[in-house]
């Protein structure tokens, strides 16, 4: 028996997640052209990410690094067949910040499209009648303990070593300017959006 038969390997796993983006679609969705989306959030603060720097050989280059602790969180969900993605930063992550989010979400999905968004299982996700998930939006929790298969895990590498590293964000707002910043930067040159996979 092939390793794909049983729901193993790569052909496995490509037939058992479109069986499982085919089960999120409602019923009310039949017809509409389906995008899918890839969901997460990331914390971005004072004490920041040191990342690798090109230096002369033999050299040490100095990175700052500050002791503080105040932080935000940057919700990014991409589409990568489309190249575009909704983001929002946020000062705490919970329901109402992840409502936020999916309204963002929402309103970026194509005219008449309905998207399946991809998620892992934090505490905010879960709908548990606290979130208000558009019409136009359905929700695929990841199995747990599974964020490799997220590929906005790629999209948080990239902002880090592109535009949120080794840096000293004096104030709070410093930080959500970043953010905000490296975010519009992503969506303005979407490469790093297309090159996921669809």
């Amino acid at each position: 028996m092939a390793a794909g038969a049983r729901g193993r390997g790569p052909v496995g796993a490509q037939k058992t997640f479109a069986a499982l983006v085919a089960a999120a679609i409602p019923e009310r969705a039949p017809g509409k052209p389906i995008e899918l989306w890839w969901q997460d959030e990331a914390r971005v603060g004072q004490q920041g990410t040191l990342t690798p720097v090109w230096a002369d050989k033999g050299s040490r280059p100095a990175a700052p690094r500050d002791q503080r602790y105040r932080w935000a969180f940057l919700f990014g969900a991409v589409c990568p067949a489309r190249g575009i993605g909704a983001g929002r930063v946020l000062p705490v992550a919970n329901g109402h910040a992840m409502n936020e989010h999916l309204a963002e979400i929402g309103r970026q999905v194509a005219p008449g499209a309905h998207a399946v968004v991809t998620l892992d299982g934090a505490g905010w996700h879960q709908p548990g009648g606290k979130l208000r998930v558009p019409k136009n939006v359905s929700l695929l929790p990841l199995p747990p303990y599974s964020p490799e298969p997220n590929p906005v895990e790629n999209i948080w590498q990239f902002l880090r070593q592109n535009h949120l590293s080794n840096r000293v964000h004096e104030t709070y707002d410093a930080i959500v300017n970043a953010c905000c910043d490296a975010w519009n930067a992503l969506i303005a040159e979407p490469a790093p959006i297309t090159d996921l996979p669809p």
